[in-house]
């Protein structure tokens, strides 16, 4: 193994250690620190720090726990984890640039709720991780910092928009990560790196503060080396919060009962449907493809009932590629209207807001039809299944100094967002989806996709705890 994958605590082994103060907070800093010395420089994973500010956290930390050890009060879930955040996620006092170079000095005086979240459960925050333009796109590089290597292969992308993120745990740097998730932001680069990620439901995990109170397509979520560490981290960062609009399905305890579940050993009369095409006809290499009938035959082996089958998803292109442009269009017209002509916004995002400022409000009206026909749908397939089993990715991490893949199993794309069809699909259905890392070929990591009906992402991940997968890292 190379010594950038080199094996790292799980965040239960870390929460272990600190609670039992074997380790302080003020030593488990210094090793994220080090290693982000040792590995960096090669990843360009992390792209902020603020180590003094770390340190004075971690020390308030260690002092807390002494209190509490005196007192007999309980410590925070996460006390004492030390990790970076995606630099789209706002971090009070710490620069967050969006990989924009219009914010590239940018400090922002609150942090997002999933941030928020996080520290309040007692995460040191030591810094940034890497993320493309205004988080456009599978593939993490912009003009601020550059591009972000894949620790497997150093020529190949690491997928994005959470692409540091997951080049972060994959090194070893961190053991959770927040990410976030729009036509696979999150799941995508899980796949590249070998690593577990998840897109909850909307409202889950609460994006605010938001333009819009009622967007649903764009979610946080969590990342992680194993399972149950995505698990710890949604009992941190999950529930209700009154800026949203969204019905929050499961909230932070509904999490933290799963983990003290003991794992199923069996999956017996579990229902899976298997697709590698979504019944889209969905171009896919083929060593994804094998991938995904290989965890096929793992989860008949476990007891479940699988068939090749996949709920009717024929309108979810026309949702994705609607309401995403809406989105872009709502966030970003006013950047790309000042900035269009003088190269500070990649030719990327001004596509994205163009094309939601020039749908009709006939086009807009079709989509939310749409949108009510798939819903329907997709109630109606997960009425006979529980799981649905799918590719993460259809191809494989891709040379880094291409822009996005312009050919998948001999098909050629016609867009940026295209080759993510796999991702984007599901994210217009309202699932919560799973990337699991099931193996490599020729060294790169592949992923598969586990999706579950909309709200029922303690189901998901109660079946993925009995799944074997290969994360690196993992203990």
């Amino acid at each position: 193994m190379s010594d950038l994958l080199a094996p790292a605590l799980s965040a239960h082994e870390l929460q272990a250690a600190l609670r039992a103060r074997t380790l302080s907070a003020r030593e488990a800093l210094e090793a994220h620190l080090e290693r982000i010395e040792q590995v960096n420089d090669r990843v360009n994973a992390v792209v902020t720090l603020v180590p003094e500010q770390a340190r004075r956290d971690a020390a308030a930390a260690d002092e807390r726990a002494v209190r509490a050890a005196r007192e007999g009060w309980d410590l925070p879930l996460l006390h004492g984890i030390p990790m970076t955040h995606k630099d789209t996620h706002a971090t009070r006092g710490i620069r967050t640039t969006s990989g924009s170079l219009l914010f590239a000095e940018h400090v922002p005086t609150h942090d997002d709720l999933v941030v928020a979240r996080l520290r309040a459960a007692g995460v040191v925050s030591t810094g940034k991780n890497n993320v493309p333009e205004f988080a456009a796109g599978s593939h993490t590089f912009n003009e601020v910092f550059g591009a972000t290597r894949n620790p497997h292969a150093l020529d190949r992308s690491a997928g994005g928009s959470s692409g540091g993120a997951a080049v972060a745990l994959a090194t070893g740097i961190q053991s959770l990560a927040d990410g976030s998730d729009m036509g696979g932001s999150l799941r995508n680069p899980a796949a590249f790196n070998g690593v577990v990620g998840l897109r909850p439901s909307a409202g889950v995990v609460p994006a605010a503060p938001t333009p819009d109170p009622g967007g649903w397509l764009s979610v946080p979520g969590a990342m992680a080396r194993t399972v149950d560490d995505v698990i710890l981290m949604m009992a941190a960062v999950a529930g209700p919060d009154p800026r949203v609009s969204l019905p929050c399905p499961a909230g932070g305890d509904d999490f933290a009962a799963l983990l003290a579940e003991p794992p199923a050993q069996s999956l017996a009369g579990l229902r899976v449907a298997v697709s590698t095409d979504l019944g889209l006809d969905l171009p896919v290499e083929p060593v994804v493809a094998d991938a995904v009938h290989g965890m096929a035959r793992t989860l008949a082996d476990l007891g479940a009932r699988v068939e090749h089958a996949c709920p009717d998803l024929s309108d979810a292109d026309e949702v994705f590629d609607v309401t995403r442009a809406l989105d872009m269009a709502l966030r970003l017209r006013d950047l790309v209207a000042e900035h269009r002509d003088d190269g500070l916004v990649k030719p990327e995002v001004v596509w994205n807001v163009e094309r939601g400022l020039s749908l009709t409000g006939a086009q807009v009206l079709d989509a939310r039809a749409a949108r009510a026909r798939l819903r329907d749908r997709v109630r109606d397939g997960f009425s006979r299944i529980d799981l649905l089993l799918v590719p993460t990715t259809q191809v494989l991490p891709f040379p880094a100094d291409e822009r996005w893949p312009r050919v998948v199993a001999g098909r050629r794309m016609d867009s940026y967002v295209e080759w993510m069809r796999s991702c984007s699909v599901i994210s217009a259905t309202g699932c919560p989806a799973l990337s699991l890392p099931v193996g490599t070929h020729q060294g790169l990591p592949v992923g598969v996709q586990l999706v579950a009906a909309p709200g029922a992402d303690v189901a998901l991940l109660r079946a993925a705890r009995a799944l074997p997968t290969v994360s690196v890292g993992a203990r």
